[in-house]
């Protein structure tokens, strides 16, 4: 139980269900996050960079207000820092990009391979001693990988049903998820640097707005689109900027607060389920197959399980 005080001196109880509900909540946003990408580009038809830039610069103007009065201008200094910032460059941009391409569904499938990444990255160039049942979780998750990018069995066995657009979007998935596990390790390693959870929060909304706005006029995109787009359109902008930008990455942040990473992360599975529901709901995309559906429980299980057992976990973006 977590002990709170209210403004008018009195205490109250908060039970830890409710920031696993936060946590849940968060996970929920992470996992609309690509279905809501997609929704954006291929039936708004906005511009891919001026999406990424136009929503981080209304983040980024709540945190001018918010943040950077508190913030050490000095710690901008760190080259840590800076290294931090291209690695969000490239992570958020490819992870947008590659739902123009493939099924959210897909995306998000990579995205929860990142733990895997993360462990093999430390282990080969950091010395870490590589996490016990890796290879045994990894064979388990690309077998239920396999098993969601496939029709019906048949006497000639499994089908790949992907095409050469899905191969492109799998293609810039994967460097977003090998970006997002440079993430994960270089935010472990700010820690030495005595940089803040809000200086990297600040940074991170920073370079997203101000390099993607400024690729996308440099790359002549058409911000007329914005213009023509209707109330739902803005409605989905509006969810995917404030709702999920915003709203997830703080709900992240406070749930790790009152509770252990390595419950936050295990809720991660929880991200597919949700980007199952919202793929469905929004854009018509759904599994077609039982062999699909027990691929996708496969996945959920391995990765629940996966970082379960590894005790102390970074939670992904």
């Amino acid at each position: 139980m977590t002990q709170l005080s209210s403004s008018k001196g009195k205490s109250f109880q908060v039970s830890n269900w409710t920031w696993i509900l936060i946590a849940l909540g968060a996970h929920t946003g992470w996992g609309a996050n690509p279905v809501l990408g997609r929704y954006l580009q291929t039936i708004s038809k906005l511009p891919s960079l001026s999406i990424i830039g136009f929503s981080n610069l209304i983040i980024l103007f709540i945190l001018i207000l918010v943040i950077l009065p508190r913030l050490d201008i000095h710690v901008f200094r760190q080259p840590i820092l800076w290294l931090f910032a291209i690695i969000v460059l490239f992570r958020g941009t490819t992870n947008l990009i590659s739902t123009r391409f493939t099924l959210a569904i897909y995306v998000q499938l990579i995205n929860l391979l990142t733990p895997f990444v993360v462990a093999l990255i430390s282990t080969l160039f950091l010395r870490e001693k590589l996490p016990r049942y890796t290879w045994r979780a990894i064979l388990l998750a690309l077998f239920g990988a396999l098993l969601m990018t496939s029709a019906d069995m048949n006497g000639a066995g499994l089908k790949i049903t992907l095409g050469k657009s899905d191969w492109i979007g799998i293609g810039l998935a994967c460097i977003s998820t090998l970006f997002l596990a440079l993430y994960m390790i270089t935010t472990r390693s700010t820690v030495k640097y005595a940089v803040s959870g809000e200086a990297l929060l600040f940074s991170q909304i920073a370079t997203l707005a101000l390099a993607n706005t400024t690729m996308s006029f440099l790359t002549h995109e058409n911000w007329a689109q914005w213009r023509a787009i209707g109330m739902t359109d803005w409605l989905v902008f509006g969810v995917y900027a404030i709702g999920i930008m915003l709203g997830s990455n703080l709900g992240q942040i406070l749930a790790l607060r009152h509770l252990s990473a390595s419950l936050v992360s295990s809720l991660m599975a929880w991200r597919l389920v949700s980007t199952l529901l919202f793929g469905a709901l929004l854009l018509g995309e759904r599994l077609s197959s039982w062999i699909q559906l027990l691929g996708a429980v496969v996945v959920l299980v391995t990765i629940t399980w996966y970082l379960w057992q590894q005790g102390d976990q970074t939670v992904p973006m």
